[in-house]
């Protein structure tokens, strides 16, 4: 079948009434957009409001996902809208909008408070597809309606539920991922009261399955006894490639993956190759005869990183970027002999061009001022959307070619924005004492004075394989801008350990956890000091799971040089933590490279608890009660030790979040705390006089 994609009118969905409305482009909103630009730029700098603040923060929309149209005419895309004041709690909205990819006015096609993900079209570009759980339905399906507009309609008709889905090459079926079933003696037994928790007794595998269009047949493709974590299928419609786990354990998809093919007809997996350690995004080449794959290098390589490409048939797997400097985060074929991948580069993101045989990566788009999040090519693989930020605005709509490299953007969600003065923002470098060259991203205090010296917020990013990039630096739990905007130097270091700078630098802090990568932050703070931008005796820290970690250590083993810390599901116990957190396998073969119970004296010393006789900073310390990461238990130990020191601290925990914060009362409550812990310990403390 060929190419096509009908232009699609726009039909926005109801959720309360179950019908569809049109809603056609506003001539008035689309002839005033540009006046209202051209009057807020030209506004005096005093009616411009000073920085951001919370109550903003909790009102930015993030686009989260894109999907070109096979003919590259335009983009779906879900946006993030979060509740209302006056909305009942819980997470965000996330809505189905199209927008034409050469630019023009997004049109909304199922609005909240419905949860919308994985928008997709089909290989003919006839039909618009989702996943999401409309009126009463009682599971997510995948739903698909007429490019040309009109009602959607149910696709998938899976008894639990689809998870991810994906159009076969011909059109003709979608392959999906469903979690088995409770049985119904144990549903019954819990009814009764009989509801003992045991570990491991009530886990459900994920499954693949195929739905045929036509006929509404559903299969299984693959057994009760294994979990399914991704799956890809081939060119001729005939197989996917499959990884899949044993366990359907979070800590088993993390670090046990195994690369397999299964026919659409069933009958078993079929291994392909060893992939030892992580695995990421897959795909075949057009001709179906290779697969690449985004792995780990080893084992404990802590990301999948490196490009590999192997026979279909199976073998030994190429690493084609073993001596690229930054991390894949996604690839796809460009045709037979050539692959495009998607990376961080430092601070940056880059899309580039590589070579199945041999040769360099050649950057083909990115390393500017856009951060590249997830990108999307149409069916020739010449034009790309893309999910992407600056420094001014959190995730639009961008299109891009690979001709030029040109990346546009065309949807502006928050335009309030450009009314907000927000700090100036930059990727700066230093050097720890051993020589090695660190990045971070510096927000200079909005207003910043010449000659003043600021105090200094550190927003450690966790993992610790997470990354700081140079775009949109803001949420809840790293208020980045907002602190900007109450006078202080915001430093997001990228320390050893980090993403986007290559697999050695990614472990570079093994069996050092707490050591080197630490010392990299206090070599920041002291080279901001000698810039004359900071105070190095106002310095305080506030971060997230690794980053918590981060903070709870400042406020302990570097007590010193530190006057407050702020941790956020931080680790306090690095034996306790081992012991409590769903990720064990993980943690321990990959960022410690050992067990702790192989070297307890080395885990002891490198928990903040360990430390906290040594003098210790003002701390706040703070959790999500449904966090299975990193179990509350460990701000629980850290606040009541550091209680029991007289060190003045504070525990809040929030009901229902996991490891992070959905709900707009969250967000604020956390915001505001950090605000007041950061003004009374850092900010108002006293000043170095020179």
């Amino acid at each position: 079948m060929g190419t096509r994609c009908v232009k699609l009118v726009s039909h926005v969905y109801d959720e309360n009434t179950m019908t569809t409305t049109v809603s056609r482009p506003s001539a008035r909103r689309i002839k005033h957009a540009p006046l209202l630009g051209f009057l807020l730029a030209t506004l005096p700098a005093a009616l411009v409001a000073q920085g951001l603040t919370p109550e903003q923060v909790v009102r930015l929309e993030s686009v989260t996902s894109v999907a070109m149209s096979p003919d590259g005419e335009q983009v779906a895309y879900t946006l993030q809208k979060p509740r209302g004041e006056t909305d009942s709690y819980g997470p965000a909205y996330v809505e189905l909008w199209v927008v034409p990819a050469h630019g023009g006015n997004p049109r909304p096609i199922v609005r909240g408070p419905n949860r919308v993900s994985q928008p997709g079209w089909s290989p003919d570009g006839s039909t618009l597809s989702f996943a999401a759980r409309l009126g009463r339905q009682p599971a997510t399906q995948v739903y698909g309606m007429p490019a040309g507009g009109g009602d959607p309609r149910m696709l998938t008709h899976s008894p639990i539920g689809v998870l991810s889905y994906s159009w076969s090459p011909t059109g003709e079926a979608i392959a999906h991922t469903a979690r088995e079933a409770v049985p119904e003696h144990v549903t019954a037994r819990r009814e009764r009261g009989d509801d003992a928790i045991v570990a491991g007794e009530n886990e459900r595998h994920v499954r693949l399955w195929i739905e045929t269009l036509d006929s509404g047949e559903r299969r299984a493709l693959t057994a009760a006894d294994r979990t399914v974590w991704n799956f890809a299928w081939a060119p001729d419609a005939r197989r996917l490639a499959v990884q899949t786990t044993a366990s359907p354990a979070i800590d088993d998809s993390y670090m046990f993956r195994e690369l397999a093919t299964v026919d659409v007809t069933g009958g078993g997996l079929e291994r392909v190759v060893e992939t030892p350690g992580k695995l990421e995004t897959m795909a075949w080449s057009p001709d179906g005869s290779k697969r690449a794959f985004v792995g780990a290098a080893s084992t404990n390589d802590p990301l999948a990183q490196s490009v590999f490409v192997v026979s279909a048939e199976g073998g030994a797997a190429r690493n084609r970027t073993s001596d690229y400097g930054g991390s894949v985060t996604w690839l796809n074929w460009a045709d037979d002999r050539t692959l495009l991948f998607l990376a961080n580069e430092g601070t940056r993101t880059t899309l580039n061009r590589l070579a199945v045989d041999e040769g360099a990566a050649q950057r083909v788009a990115g390393g500017g001022t856009e951060i590249l999040s997830s990108v999307r090519f149409d069916a020739n693989a010449r034009t790309f959307a893309a999910v992407a930020s600056t420094s001014s605005y959190p995730n639009e709509v961008h299109v891009g070619s690979i001709r030029d490299g040109a990346v546009e953007r065309v949807t502006h969600h928050n335009a309030w924005l450009d009314g907000v003065q927000l700090a100036q923002q930059e990727t700066i470098e230093w050097t720890h004492p051993d020589g090695t060259r660190i990045e971070g991203v510096l927000l200079h205090p909005v207003n910043e004075q010449p000659g003043v010296r600021y105090p200094l917020a550190i927003l450690p990013h966790g993992g610790p394989e997470g990354i700081s990039r140079d775009g949109w630096t803001t949420s809840a739990l790293y208020p980045a801008q907002v602190l900007a905007a109450r006078g202080y130097a915001v430093l997001m270091p990228n320390y050893r350990g980090s993403a986007g700078r290559g697999v050695a630098y990614a472990k570079a802090d093994h069996r050092d956890l707490g050591g080197k990568e630490f010392e990299d932050v206090i070599a920041g703070i002291d080279h901001l000091a000698e810039r004359g931008l900071v105070d190095p005796e106002r310095v305080g820290s506030s971060g997230t799971s690794y980053g918590g970690y981060f903070s709870a250590w400042a406020g302990t083993r570097h007590a010193s040089r530190f006057k407050a810390a702020i941790t956020f599901a931080g680790i306090s116990n690095w034996a306790s933590f081992t012991g409590t957190t769903d990720i064990p396998y993980e943690m321990s073969l990959v960022h410690w490279d050992l067990w702790w119970f192989d070297n307890p004296a080395l885990a002891w010393d490198r928990s903040p608890l360990a430390h906290v006789n040594e003098g210790n900073s003002p701390t706040l310390v703070a959790h999500g009660a449904a966090d299975e990461r990193v179990h509350p238990e460990q701000s629980q130990e850290l606040y009541q030790t550091l209680k029991i020191h007289g060190v003045p601290t504070g525990l809040v925990v929030y009901p229902r979040e996991p490891h992070g914060l959905r709900e707009r009362a969250h967000q604020l409550d956390f915001m505001n705390r950090v605000i007041e812990w950061l003004d009374r310990y850092v900010k108002n403390a006293t000043p170095t006089t020179e």
